[in-house]
This record gives structure tokens, C-alpha cells and sequence, in this order.
């Protein structure tokens, strides 16, 4: 439990004090925001804002947890040390999409078969080394099953689906947050919340773990415990970073934070064995997602109508005249609902014994 608050303590205090210094290295060295012609007309103004913020949070989360894992003298877990990687990984490819954005001064940064091959090899890395180095009860990070709040054990699934299962996971949850990130705040403040619902989960799995307590209730995961502190240092890192990208931001995260981030929520999801649970506490990010699948579609259909204004949803908001930061709000409002909804689904399976 130590390093569960040492891990969120100085996550939170690394990215507050660090991404001031971001603010003024990012803004020094010129590498400000490029916004598209064809969004909303008040994002003009947010041109120049330092951008690549997430490094900040990856930065912050790692040195997070191996200072607590060194102060408490403990050894990283194999879960976590997956997660890690996850995180830097999917936060690697986004550096380069962003710095490519700067250094070519376009919109647009790496091609889209580029940021779609470095996702798929991070993800399936990710997926084919979570199912090695078992633990003395044989449980290795992922499962061979599909998920809710845990294993559906009905039916073992082959490795190979597993891994593709994985990367559909990753690659979804990722874009999701990257679609999120849109509005000053917007996914920091969301992800801030999902992070911290984790925390809960691992925690309470930790409490209830089969390795410590067995009974028909007891969770059969790998190292909740640990996946617990990233979680808190997620958690911290956000909140600390939503301080400078709060209305009116003064840096954003970029694909940097917003790929990675994404990234890191699939992955606590499959090493939690809450898979589909996932979809219910980032509800948001699946409402946003959905918007810009159904816009895209819709418009292909009917040759050239659309359902909203624009899409991502937030914009099309924006574009009826609601204020950005009254869009923010809500969309938090609507954030810590699903989250509500997830954890009282979550706890209300436990009581039952289902």
C-alpha cells in the first residue's frame, strides 16, 4: 500500500513541477500546436501552444514507480513492467507523429500506415510477451479468455487470437483517447478518472486475491498490487498535469500523452481481466469514438450527408455555440457516471459471488 500512495504522491508532484519546465523548454525551442483549417474557428487561437506534453506524463509515471518500488524495496512485477512498456512504447510512436508534425510544420504527422505498423508492433509485443513467465500458481499476465469483470472460463481461446484480440483492444483504446483529445483538459480530466477507478479495482482485487485469500469470490489476476501503484501514478500524473492543461491550456499532451494513455487503460483492463468492463468506465471514449464511426460511415452511405457537424462529437458541440469549457464539464459529468456505473457493477458482482 506504500507504494501505491508514494507512486501517486510523486507522480502528481513530478508532472506539476515538471511541466512547467516543459512549458518553457517546449515554448523556447518553438515547438508549438499546428491546428487543422477545416476544425472549429476558435481553436485558431490555441496555434503556438506547447504541444508533446505527454512526456511529462510518461516521464513521471516511470520514475514514480521505480522510486517507490526502490523505496519500499520491492521488485517490479512482470505485469508491470509490461505496462511500462505499453505506456513508452504507444508514447514513442506519438513522440515521433508530433515532433514530425513540428518539424515538417503540417497538420499531419507520421502517414497513417507508419503510426498504425509502430501501434501493432508495440501491441503485439505487448500481447505475445503477456502470455509468458507464469507465477508459482501458474497465472501469466493475460488470460486465454475473454473478460468481463473476470475470465469467462467456458471457453480457452488460442494464443494467436488472444494476441489479435489484444492489439484490437490496444489499437481502439488508444485512437479512442487520441479522438478525446480535442478540448483543453478534455481527456486529462477523463483519463484522470478512469486511472483512479483502476487504482479501486487493483486494490480491491489485491484484498480479494485468490493468492492470499481463496474462496468462490477471490480474484485469479496476476500482481494487482503492482498494477496498483501504476495505476496511482497514472492517476497522479494526470491530475498534476490537468493543472497546466486545464481552460486555457498552457500545453498539450499531443499524441505523445494521448497514445499512450489509451494505451495504458487497454492494458490495465486486460491485465485486470476487465476487458469489457473497460467499455463501461471510459464510456466517454467509446460515446466519441462512435460518433466519428458513425459520421464517417453515414457519410459514405448517403453520398456526402453527415449526422453531426463535425466529428469528433466535442466539436460538433462546438460548433452548435457551446463553450468549450462548458463541453469539458459535461463531458467529465458524463465521465464520472460511467465510471460510478463501472465500479458499482464491479462491487455489486463481488457481493453477489456470481
Amino acid at each position: 500500500m506504500r507504494a501505491i500512495l508514494l507512486a501517486g504522491g510523486l507522480s502528481l508532484i513530478f508532472t506539476l513541477l515538471g511541466t512547467r519546465v516543459a512549458i518553457r523548454v517546449l515554448t523556447t525551442k518553438g515547438y508549438g500546436q499546428l491546428i487543422r483549417d477545416d476544425g472549429p474557428t476558435t481553436h485558431h487561437t490555441k496555434r503556438g501552444t506547447p504541444t508533446m506534453g505527454g512526456l511529462v506524463i510518461i516521464l513521471s509515471v516511470v520514475l514514480a514507480y521505480f522510486s517507490a518500488k526502490l523505496i519500499t524495496r520491492d521488485t517490479p512485477s512482470w505485469s508491470a513492467l509490461l505496462l511500462l512498456f505499453l505506456l513508452v512504447g504507444l508514447g514513442t510512436v506519438g513522440f515521433l507523429d508530433d515532433y514530425i508534425k513540428i518539424a515538417m510544420q503540417r497538420s499531419l504527422g507520421l502517414r497513417s500506415k507508419a503510426k498504425m505498423a509502430g501501434q501493432v508492433t508495440v501491441a503485439v509485443i505487448f500481447g505475445a510477451l503477456a502470455l509468458t513467465r507464469p507465477d508459482g500458481r501458474g497465472q501469466t499476465p493475460a488470460s486465454l479468455h475473454l473478460s468481463f469483470i473476470r475470465d469467462f472460463d467456458a471457453f480457452t481461446l488460442p494464443a494467436v487470437v488472444v494476441v489479435l484480440l489484444i492489439l484490437v483492444m490496444i489499437s481502439g483504446a488508444s485512437n479512442a483517447v487520441n479522438l478525446t483529445d480535442g478540448l483543453d483538459g478534455l481527456a486529462t480530466g477523463t483519463s484522470t478518472m478512469v486511472f483512479a477507478a483502476y487504482t479501486l479495482v487493483n486494490i480491491w482485487q489485491n484484498n480479494q486475491w485468490c493468492a492470499l485469500n481463496q474462496g468462490n469470490k477471490c480474484y485469479d489476476v496476476r500482481d494487482p498490487l503492482d498494477l496498483a501503484a501504476i495505476a496511482a501514478a497514472l492517476t497522479g500524473a494526470c491530475f498534476g498535469f490537468l493543472w497546466w492543461n486545464a481552460s486555457p491550456a498552457k500545453i498539450f499532451m499531443g499524441d505523445t500523452g494521448s497514445l499512450a494513455l489509451g494505451g495504458a487503460l487497454a492494458g490495465l483492463a486486460i491485465l485486470t481481466r476487465t476487458e469489457f468492463l473497460l467499455a463501461i468506465l471510459g464510456g466517454l471514449f467509446v460515446i466519441i469514438t462512435m460518433s466519428v464511426i458513425l459520421q464517417v460511415g453515414y457519410f459514405k452511405l448517403s453520398g456526402g450527408k453527415r449526422i453531426f457537424r463535425m466529428a469528433p462529437l466535442q466539436h460538433h458541440f462546438e460548433l452548435k455555440g457551446w463553450a468549450e469549457i462548458t463541453i469539458v464539464i459535461r463531458f467529465w459529468i458524463i465521465t464520472g457516471i460511467c465510471v460510478a456505473a463501472g465500479l458499482g457493477i464491479f462491487y455489486a458482482e463481488w457481493v453477489a459471488g456470481v
